[in-house]
């Protein structure tokens, strides 16, 4: 008997910004009692997570690695805090058209050649957001914190070279497999 394992396919950043990123999680956790950003690496999520039978994985890595073959590498510009009010706060990535085409031609690959569909997807667009703080952050520190970052400056532009597979291990994401954007390399 297989068992379905719970998936999200994603962008992460270069290591320096990583590390940024990281420490404004472990600041959101010391001061505001927010941890939960912590469970996964510093990221902007193209496909929420959704559960796929363990057994099929192979099926899922080759099509993730052919539709990255065939896609540039993605420049990406954070610019500043953004926030979905009352509990989320994250780095701020300018929706540039890059951007928007790359999440959208996986979301129809992934439904076209595996079947997986978000349901929240239809009535939602696409918000692309690096969360450093979310879920067990209250209203009252969401409140505290956004006076605190609404208007701090952060700016990094820099190009993502990977799709990237997390798994979640019941405790935390991890990095499942990594899929290089061959087109223009």
């Amino acid at each position: 008997m297989s068992e379905e394992r719970l998936f999200f396919i994603a962008l992460l950043p270069p290591e320096e910004v990583q590390q940024v990123a990281t420490k404004i999680k472990e600041h959101f956790a010391e001061v505001y009692n927010s941890r939960h950003a912590l469970n996964s690496p510093p990221h902007i999520t193209l496909q929420s997570p959704f559960k796929w039978l363990w057994e099929n994985l192979p099926l899922l890595e080759t099509s993730l690695a052919e539709f990255a073959g065939q896609e540039a590498p993605i420049p990406v510009t954070l610019d500043g805090f953004g926030a979905f009010p009352p509990r989320v706060i994250y780095l701020n990535p300018l929706r540039t058209p890059e951007l928007i085409a790359i999440q959208q031609k996986l979301t129809e690959h992934l439904r076209n050649t595996c079947g997986i569909v978000d349901p929240k997807a239809k009535s939602r667009p696409f918000s692309p957001h690096m969360t450093v703080a979310f879920k067990d952050l209250t209203k009252s520190n969401f409140r505290a914190a956004w006076k605190e970052y609404q208007n701090k400056s952060l700016n990094y532009h820099f190009t993502v070279p990977n799709l990237t597979l997390l798994l979640h291990n019941n405790k935390r994401w991890e990095i499942q497999q990594e899929f290089p954007f061959e087109i223009g390399d």
